[in-house]
Order: structure tokens, then C-alpha cells, then sequence
């Protein structure tokens, strides 16, 4: 009886080569579009905001300062957070374009929501 509980197990045997490496492949692709790809569009749309800063436009850093940029220099930008109140911070730690609650967004972005609509 044990013998045959013996045979049963070897007979059965585990998954082949090939599915082992089908596996690993699908695991790698569910990373990249799971975690790598939406990581890399982010990194680009931060990309094209720092490059895009001008003066005059209301922006937030990273660390929740708001302030209407003054100048922009090769890897830093001035902020005036208040009247004669100016900061020096470096470019990539801007987070975003701040919009103030309650109004509407930059016409562009409201065209481009018409669109995908």
C-alpha cells in the first residue's frame, strides 16, 4: 500500500521547464506594468514640469510651501511666498502647479479632459 502512494507522487512529478520559465516571464511582465511603467510616466510628467517652470506661474514644493516663482535659474528657482518674502529651492523640489481651490484649472488641461471624453 505504501508502495503505491510511492509511485503515485514520482508519476505525477512537478511542474516541466517550460512552465517554470512561462511563470517567470508573466511575473516580470506583471511588475513592469504594475509598478515599473507607471513609475517611469510619472518621472517624465516631473521631468517636463521642471523643465517648463516660468516665471509668474504658483507652485508647491515638495515640502508644502506655496509661492509664486520670481526667478528661475539653471537648477534652482526663487519663490515669493509673501510680499518682499523670498526662498531659494532647487528645481526638482518642486512638486507641482498649485491651483487655488475652487477655481478651475489652466484651460489646457480642461481641453485635454474634453478630449478623452
Amino acid at each position: 500500500m505504501a508502495n503505491s502512494f510511492l509511485i503515485l507522487a514520482q508519476a505525477a512529478g512537478g511542474p516541466s521547464g517550460a512552465m517554470n520559465i512561462v511563470f517567470i516571464i508573466g511575473l516580470f511582465a506583471i511588475m513592469y506594468f504594475m509598478m515599473i511603467r507607471p513609475q517611469q510616466k510619472q518621472l517624465k510628467a516631473h521631468r517636463e514640469l521642471v523643465a517648463g517652470l516660468k516665471k509668474g506661474d504658483e507652485v508647491i514644493t515638495q515640502g508644502g510651501m506655496i509661492g509664486r516663482i520670481y526667478l528661475v535659474a539653471e537648477r534652482e528657482v526663487t519663490l515669493e511666498v509673501s510680499n518682499g518674502v523670498r526662498i531659494r529651492v532647487l528645481k526638482t523640489s518642486v512638486a507641482g502647479r498649485y491651483v487655488v481651490p475652487g477655481e478651475t484649472a489652466p484651460a489646457a488641461k480642461t481641453e485635454d479632459k474634453k478630449e478623452e471624453k
